[in-house]
């Protein structure tokens, strides 16, 4: 058997033989160089289909241009949430007799989405749309791509499509091999481009980040984000427990995706929410909102605007972070970021988490101090330290043998850039 390395070469290459001039394959797409920022529906609304019930939370033409107003108006777009996803539960549940083409709800998408599309790019949005690579859909709404590869890829590039979620319900391991990689080269096939969002190596006991990293843009590996601390903080301790695999395959155009930003909804606390927007931004995830627009509140809209955190999440380095260090309930996350000093050093983001939950009084905030050579800081000229959650408060200059403090609140976070000071 050949080894995989050799496999990997000789794939490569017969990919490159066969494929027509202009057309790209895998990332050769040059989409996502960092991670995508917008907004989808699921979290917030489900897969919510009663208009005439519940027109307000209903997954319809309605809620969608709704919420592309509103990502124009309050700000967003202008902050870089350019991404309007429409998830699951769009469809009709049987494809059309005569072309076999997908088909929009008649009822709660009546013009179609093509015209949907139209609306959102008039906004200077980017239109993304779900589908599965299997049967079905994972809420059984909807036929999947399985035996449709090319017809539904060139519908959604008909559609004027930006960005497609598959997803991986209803099909073997087999098929997520086989049908991932294809669905992608028939997107590219197309001359549209789209971004590419997998759900593959969720589906997978061994994912092959390798072969994943070929064909995806970004990646879903967790399970679904819920609107509560313990499942933003499930996620990150998935995460770190694979983060050496993780981080090795991702970079620009190849984004670990660890599911939607679940602030502004109805659970998640104001300190947990600054700690789900830094923790996502240290690992350079995808910045996708799933709230109701219209009713996010002040403080929470502050934070989503944050222009200085979403800098570090959309960092061009594009190399995503790590857990560090752990010190009884404290977590540190450090990603290095620009700029980069004269010597090739880099500066650095770094998030202090208090978990709770420790101590004579576990829900109390809490001190913490490290000397920044622990935290792989080493830069003898030293670092200017900004708190990302109020840049103007200049913390001052640090170099590796200094201690540096924090205090944490409970199930909260502290975040600050470390810019490291160059010798011009």
């Amino acid at each position: 058997m050949l080894d995989f390395s050799l496999q990997k070469l000789l794939g490569l290459l017969l990919t490159w033989s066969c494929r027509p001039f202009g057309v790209a394959y895998g990332l050769d797409n040059g989409l996502a160089l960092v991670p995508p920022m917008g907004w989808m529906p699921f979290e917030r609304f489900r897969c919510m289909t009663d208009c005439a019930r519940f027109p307000r939370d209903c997954i319809s033409e309605s809620l969608i241009r709704r919420t592309a107003d509103l990502l124009v108006s309050e700000g967003y777009a202008a902050a870089g949430y350019q991404y309007l996803i429409i998830d699951d539960c769009w469809m009709e549940a049987s494809r059309d007799d005569a072309t076999h083409e997908l088909v929009p709800s008649l009822d709660r998408f009546p013009n179609g989405m093509s015209v949907l599309g139209d609306y959102i790019h008039f906004l200077g949005l980017k239109f993304g749309l779900y589908h599965d690579v299997g049967e079905r859909t994972c809420m059984f709404r909807g036929p999947g791509a399985a035996r449709h590869f090319e017809l539904d890829a060139q519908t959604f590039a008909n559609w004027g499509v930006d960005y497609v979620k598959m997803d991986g319900c209803y099909a073997s391991e087999e098929d997520l091999d086989r049908g991932y990689p294809a669905f992608g080269m028939a997107m590219n096939r197309t001359g549209r481009p789209m971004v590419y969002s997998c759900s593959w190596p969720f589906y997978k006991p061994k994912p092959d980040y390798s072969l994943i990293a070929l064909h995806c843009n970004l990646w879903r590996f967790a399970v679904d984000v819920q609107d509560s601390f313990t499942s933003v903080t499930n996620i990150l301790s998935h995460y770190a427990s694979k983060q050496d695999v993780l981080t090795a395959h991702a970079g620009p155009g190849r984004s670990n995706d660890l599911d939607m930003l679940v602030l502004g909804n109805f659970r998640l606390s104001y300190d947990a929410s600054r700690l789900q927007l830094a923790i996502w931004s240290v690992l350079a995830a995808p910045l996708i909102m799933t709230n109701d627009l219209g009713t996010v509140r002040p403080e929470i809209k502050k934070l989503l605007q944050n222009r200085d955190i979403i800098a570090i999440d959309q960092d061009p380095l594009g190399k995503p972070g790590k857990m560090v260090l752990v010190d009884r309930n404290i977590q540190v996350w450090v990603r290095s970021v620009t700029p980069v000093s004269d010597f090739g050093t880099s500066s650095f983001a770094v998030a202090f988490v208090n978990q709770g939950g420790f101590g004579p009084c576990p829900l109390c905030p809490q001190t913490f101090e490290v000397s920044l050579f622990r935290l792989g800081l080493n830069s003898r000229m030293g670092y200017h330290v900004v708190d990302l959650f109020n840049i103007t408060d200049d913390l001052g200059l640090f170099k590796p043998n200094d201690t540096f403090i924090t205090r944490i609140n409970p199930e909260g976070v502290t975040f600050f850039k470390f810019t490291v000071v160059s010798l011009y």
